[in-house]
């Protein structure tokens, strides 16, 4: 599924959807609502690789993690299941794990679950490469539920950065990011200050400007990814601690 989501000049996010906190979460949970197949699409491209890296590690192959994948979603909004997720009772992300566990309790086979999603794509999700995408989890270590709260980080962090990279229209704005992204992690960077300003015909000290706005919005953009499941603005900062945990050695 290609991702079409308007791209917000704000952190709040308000060019995507008119409020955050669930609000995601409450759209695609109304068929009828303006916003409901972007938030569809949202909700689907941050969660199908989390679940679909879950079923794989619970030892189902590819195939079967396809099709129940597919099926479960597919179940999920068939029977409105989205209105069951409630912020009171926790994460989004533990509804979803807890909602999939639930579906694969009442599955008998395979044959159950193509009956289930009948087969039908109902959602176009890129599972061509789920498998490359798979090889480089961790190969043991991880349980089938840490490894779904890291591919869940992995996936929020790398939203936020296609949405950053989206904000840099036109070719000198582009080769700036390309060459400044490197720094966002926070970490030193094997590409020195001055070499990247020989590269944009800039000063050191305007690339060290410039690093420090596009980490700035990064870190924006992120906790606006964030704020479309949780209920209030000091969750927010917990996520984060809670995404960075996940993807801790």
């Amino acid at each position: 599924m290609s991702d079409n989501t308007p791209k917000s000049s704000t952190p709040s996010g308000a060019g995507r959807f008119a409020t955050t906190h669930w609000s995601v979460v409450r759209a695609a949970g109304r068929p009828k609502s303006a916003s409901y197949q972007q938030a569809l699409e949202t909700l689907c491209q941050t969660y199908w690789f989390p679940l679909y890296a879950y079923l794989r590690r619970q030892g189902y192959d590819s195939h079967q993690a396809e099709d129940y994948t597919q099926a479960f979603f597919a179940g999920l909004l068939a029977k409105g299941g989205l209105r069951l997720a409630d912020p009171k009772r926790g994460k989004f992300r533990s509804f979803l794990l807890a909602a999939l566990k639930h579906f694969l309790a009442n599955e008998r086979d395979r044959a159950q679950a193509q009956k289930r999603g009948g087969g039908r794509k109902v959602l176009s999700l890129d599972f061509e490469n789920a498998e490359i995408q798979y090889a480089l989890e961790p190969a043991h270590q991880l349980s089938p539920e840490k490894l779904f709260e890291r591919s869940w980080a992995l996936t929020v962090l790398e939203r936020t950065m296609t949405r950053l990279q989206a904000e840099s229209a036109g070719a000198k704005k582009r080769k700036a990011f390309d060459l400044l992204k490197v720094y966002l992690t926070g970490e030193r960077s094997s590409v020195s200050y001055r070499d990247v300003a020989a590269e944009l015909d800039m000063t050191e000290g305007a690339v060290k400007v410039a690093v420090h706005r596009l980490r700035r919005r990064y870190r924006e953009l992120l906790r606006d990814e964030i704020a479309q499941t949780v209920t209030a603005e000091d969750e927010i900062d917990a996520e984060i601690r809670d995404l960075f945990a996940a993807l801790a050695p």
